[in-house]
């Protein structure tokens, strides 16, 4: 665990072998000769046999060696540098009786001549001068090589310990959960998922008092799954569990578990759980759990799988001969389809809690939790704002909150306006503008005709939703887009709608068929979506008048582990026959959004020149357009809002000024109160400035006192402190007059 305290011994131990590995490394650096320098004895005895010898250095069992052509200077050897080095085991009196030999004369039988006591030296040969030490290796050379031994081997018992999964060996067998002293998230602070709150309550209820469970004989969940899309909220929901339970909360990802090393991860789970006992009553909470948790047998590689033996550990860990009393399990993922049934099933994870997408109410609530800390205008309106957002899941709404503030903060205003979340709320679904991206006449015109198709069919069938915006500035990977909302919570999708959809998406290439004289290959992504709907009315909703209530098998997300062999369970003719089914709703959307654009190519026209002219045309100016206004009336009602668009951001960036001027007056008097409160500045220059501070806030325009009374009760009393200390003074004056007038009267 990462929160367990390590042993000191064994850190010891593990700083000791590093330095002994570091001092070995360097003796050796120090020590060493290149592989080219050591000659054989032999060798050795060859050079002064053919007298290339200079001199010699005999250092324990070591000969250094220095030639007669050497380039080696005198006094660097044989300290500093040698030509060779050989090794000798034997007696040292052969290796003098053949220097001897070489240096001085001998007679027939091989023995030295001596003269008046002395050795005659040899004019023939190179005199070569020793150097001898002959004594024993140094200990230090001779115990540097069994302690390379030890490291070594040590070092391979450590590895060999944690590779089998034990929890000694640099930790590799320890759980990396997180002990969570305490989390600042609540359930006050999780909106949109009041059910989940309440089952998860149960939890906390049981944790902090299990007698009253325990009394009906009831047997709290031992493991809590949570499943949902990606964003709605399941690991916010096990913060705000630590932060009601009051327990030990113990997080983990489930791919921290998986490790190279076989074993490794089964240990993990087993320490886990140990340390877990140990701190009962707890909660673990495993993250992502389908890292570890999918179905055995379903890997390539066989059976016997490091993530397989991870899984049977913990299902052994939840449900085994050991009971984990105490113990609760959350975990979360967004595929609970590929978990193994073994994982799922009563006894381990009891309760599967399954996180939706909020509706309008609860988004209305996740934008007033995440806004809490953000100054809203007054003309921002969260109900219309939870209403567009439709179809987001919690972390996409914070987002949006959150770029809206960006966005106010490089205008440099104070202030979150309804336009800020809108551009937002556009950045966040389709991408940043790309204004400053030169595009051709002809790309823009053909860019106008086919969102003006998509708008229009939209704007004619009952079912499509609701048309918000039309513009021709590319955002993303779209040169253009038609925004269109479903301010509806729907549950259930109609045949119709659906067809409605798709006729939808094909309105962009059908008005390009009808205004164009070529049609291009913008309308990819629309036939591709299209087919994707159309192919899943036939294949899994059963909508295809000719095939039925069948489901051909294809609406579940493929697991290669597991659907990698599997066939299609229909034949080649029915397959054939599904295709012409698909083809078939395609081709009838088609035909019904030429039909719709045929009868209205004057709002084609209409809609492409006021896009060439304005780029963007809202909601309201298309309802008028489509309803038969001309183009000088649009066009004079989108210059209209556009003036109340520019007049508001520049009355903002006005009130954002002010906004600036009053914080800074706001700081220099706490400042001046903070240096006389410290005897830096005296008290009349701490009137001087607040009286100063006064004027000035009083210079300020009143457009910024209008829109907040709150705004306004701060900037007139910028001398609050003041006001409260003269009142303190006041009432300890009148309590001293008091007294003294009881004085008097005793």
């Amino acid at each position: 665990m990462e929160n367990k305290k390590s042993n000191p011994l064994k850190t010891m131990l593990i700083y000791g072998m590093i330095i002994l590995l570091a001092v070995l490394l360097i003796w050796w650096f120090v020590n060493k000769n290149s592989t080219d320098q050591k000659i054989s004895y032999d060798q050795f005895q060859t050079y002064i046999q053919e007298d290339k010898v200079d001199s010699i250095d005999i250092y324990g069992y070591t000969i250094r060696i220095r030639l007669v052509d050497s380039k080696i200077d005198e006094k660097d050897f044989p300290n500093k540098k040698i030509d060779h080095y050989c090794t000798y085991y034997g007696s040292y009196d052969r290796v003098y009786d053949l220097l001897d030999k070489h240096n001085y004369q001998t007679d027939e039988n091989g023995n030295l001549i001596i003269i008046n006591g002395a050795y005659q030296l040899r004019d023939d040969v190179h005199f070569i001068k020793v150097n001898a030490a002959p004594k024993s290796e140094s200990w230090i050379n001779a115990a540097m090589t069994y302690v390379a031994i030890l490291l070594i081997v040590g070092i391979a018992f450590l590895l060999f310990r944690s590779m089998s999964g034990t929890k000694n060996g640099f930790g590799f067998g320890r759980s990396k959960a997180r002990l969570v002293e305490s989390s600042n998230v609540h359930f006050n602070d999780v909106a949109g998922a009041e059910e989940e709150k309440q089952e998860l309550q149960e939890i906390v209820e049981f944790l902090k008092n299990p007698a009253r469970f325990t009394e009906l004989g009831a047997r709290i969940p031992k493991g809590v799954l949570l499943v949902g899309q990606p964003g709605t909220g399941k690991t916010l929901l096990a913060k705000a569990v630590a932060g009601e339970g009051k327990v030990p909360f113990f997080t983990i990802s489930g791919s921290d578990f998986v490790e190279l090393y076989v074993g490794v991860g089964a240990s993990r789970v087993r320490d886990l759980f140990e340390t877990a006992k140990a701190h009962a009553p707890c909660i673990v909470f495993i993250d992502e759990i389908d890292a570890v948790g999918r179905q055995r047998g379903a890997g390539l590689g066989g059976g016997n799988d490091e993530r397989e033996q991870t899984l049977n550990q913990l299902l052994v860990e939840m449900d085994g001969f050991e009971a984990n009393s105490g113990i609760i399990v959350l975990a979360a993922t967004n595929r609970a389809d590929i978990l193994d049934p073994a994982l799922t099933r009563p006894g381990r994870f009891d309760r599967q809690i399954y996180v939706h997408l909020p509706d309008v109410k609860g988004r209305e609530d996740i934008i007033k939790v995440h806004s809490k800390n953000k100054p809203l205008s007054p003309d921002v309106d969260i109900k219309r704002l939870a209403r567009l957002t439709s179809g987001l899941a919690g972390a996409d709404i914070e987002n949006v909150l959150n770029e809206a503030a960006l966005l106010t903060a490089r205008d440099g205003r104070y202030k979150i306006s309804m336009i800020d979340l809108q551009e937002a709320l556009n950045k966040v679904l389709m991408g940043p503008k790309k204004v400053s991206r030169v595009i051709t006449e002809q790309d823009k015109k053909i860019t106008a005709v086919h969102e003006a198709g998509h708008a229009i069919v939209a704007q004619s069938l009952e079912n499509c939703d609701n048309v918000q915006e039309i513009s021709v500035i590319p955002r993303g990977e779209a040169g253009g887009y038609t925004l269109t909302l479903d301010e509806k919570d729907r549950t259930h999708m109609q045949k119709q709608k659906l067809l409605d959809t798709i006729c939808m998406m094909l309105g962009g290439r059908t008005a390009e068929e009808l205004m164009l004289d070529d049609i291009t290959t913008g309308a990819s992504n629309d036939i591709e979506r299209a087919t994707k709907v159309a192919r899943k009315m036939v294949s899994e909703w059963g909508m295809s008048e000719k095939l039925g209530l069948l489901s051909f098998g294809e609406g579940d997300e493929i697991f290669v582990g597991r659907d990698y062999q599997k066939q299609v369970p229909y034949s080649q003719e029915l397959a054939s026959t599904i295709d012409k089914e698909v083809a078939k709703i395609i081709n009838t959307a088609h035909a019904r959004a030429k039909e719709i654009l045929t009868s209205r190519k004057d709002v084609i026209e209409k809609v492409q020149r006021i896009l060439l002219e304005k780029e963007t045309i809202y909601k309201e100016e298309f309802e008028m357009i489509y309803n038969g206004a001309t183009v000088e009336e649009v066009e004079s009602a989108i210059d209209e809002k556009e003036k109340e668009k520019r007049e508001y951001q520049e009355r903002a960036k006005k009130e954002a000024i002010e906004e600036h001027k009053t914080r800074d007056i706001k700081s220099r008097v706490e400042t001046a109160r903070a240096l006389a409160k410290a005897g830096v500045i005296s008290k009349q220059d701490l009137e001087t400035i607040i009286s100063e501070a006064e004027k000035e806030m009083a210079n300020i325009s009143p457009l910024k006192q209008e829109n907040s009374s709150a705004e306004n009760t701060e900037q007139i009393n910028v001398n609050d402190k003041t006001s409260e200390e003269k009142q303190i003074k006041k009432q300890s004056t009148t309590s001293r007059k008091t007294k003294k007038e009881d004085d008097k009267k005793e």
